[in-house]
């Protein structure tokens, strides 16, 4: 789990992508984040900022695909009062705006070609020309980007040019899909559900058991994005206290088929009953030393009861038994804040 930064999972692959998060964060280095839509590619970027030395400086998104392609480089690089038809002032761009923070190039795949010259030519030479301009102007901005295309791909088919590609791909992260995210559905469906609950003011909802084994069966084509709208929408037209299967829509309970035949939520091989202590034999499994393993199950315990609390670290506190000054202590110490 994640939740400091807005994402919640505890797969192998998600770890992984916190775990290089934390490496790359400090740094200025050129970042691609790569992801079906709905899967988190913004909360990402926003956390690698939060987490930068450029943390209390601007952060500059743009959607890449939002805007008309000629309207996109003005706004991107500002323009010269006269250089078109209507720029009757001239206009700094998102780029100057962003001087010692970070642009966001969202859905960056959308841009045409011929504008990604110019994108190349910033991540090169740390400098931008207003439309209509006539010398260039140096920014200090570190360049994260985002989109749901394979930009390898596009490549291939001519659509994407190869050099700003290698530019930018430097440190590559990658958001699995939510279908390829093992057990995080039901524990994504349960935050939801506290969040929005809290929000209506009514008691939190409980997933029926059938319900839950059709949502963790379900694809999830529209990834989180989908799954919370769906928690939005069943705190407030759910009238029971149980979400049961009658409350889903057809659409999961079409693509799942027969419930009957779907395995029991969260099917893993039962834990046993009462408190395990962890022993030799558990870190040689995971390959740990004593402190990597103690700081990882600190760490598994600090995010959870931040889940459990929505942020709140007072309520953090109380639900780990310490201190929150001793709690903040430790979220700077590994840089959860």
């Amino acid at each position: 789990m994640n939740s400091d930064i807005g994402i919640i999972g505890q797969g192998t692959s998600l770890r992984e992508v916190f775990r290089t998060l934390d490496k790359v964060a400090p740094t200025d280095s050129t970042v691609l984040v790569t992801g079906e839509s709905g899967t988190g590619k913004e909360l990402l970027v926003r956390a690698l900022h939060q987490k930068s030395p450029r943390r209390d400086r601007p952060f500059v998104p743009i959607n890449c695909g939002a805007i008309p392609k000629e309207l996109l480089e003005s706004e991107l690089f500002g323009h010269e009062k006269g250089a078109f038809t209507h720029a009757i002032h001239t206009r700094p761009g998102r780029f100057e705006l962003a001087d010692t923070g970070t642009v966001f190039l969202d859905e960056i795949g959308e841009m045409d070609i011929a504008l990604q010259v110019k994108i190349l030519r910033v991540l090169q030479e740390r400098e931008i020309e207003r439309v209509g301009g006539t010398s260039a102007r140096k920014v200090n901005v570190r360049i994260v980007a985002a989109t749901n295309r394979d930009l390898e791909e596009e490549v291939a088919a001519g659509r994407f040019r190869e050099d700003l590609f290698y530019r930018l791909n430097v440190i590559p992260l990658h958001l699995p899909p939510l279908r390829e995210r093992e057990g995080d559905v039901l524990l994504l469906v349960r935050h939801f559900l506290r969040h929005f609950c809290a929000l209506k003011k009514r008691p939190v909802l409980q997933l029926g058991e059938e319900a839950a084994k059709a949502l963790q069966a379900y694809l999830w084509p529209g990834n989180v994005r989908e799954l919370e709208n769906l928690a939005e929408r069943l705190s407030i037209l759910c009238d029971d206290s149980t979400i049961g299967l009658e409350d889903l829509p057809a659409k999961i309970l079409n693509q799942v088929g027969d419930i009957a035949a779907l395995p029991s939520p969260l099917s893993a091989p039962a834990a046993p009953s009462g408190f395990v202590w962890p022993t030799v034999a558990d870190l040689r499994e995971k390959n740990l030393g004593l402190k990597e393993f103690l700081d990882t199950a600190e760490e598994r315990l600090l995010t959870e009861a931040l889940t459990l609390a929505d942020g709140v670290k007072n309520q953090a506190a109380e639900i780990l038994g310490i201190k929150r000054t001793t709690l903040i202590e430790k979220l700077k110490k590994r840089n959860m804040e």
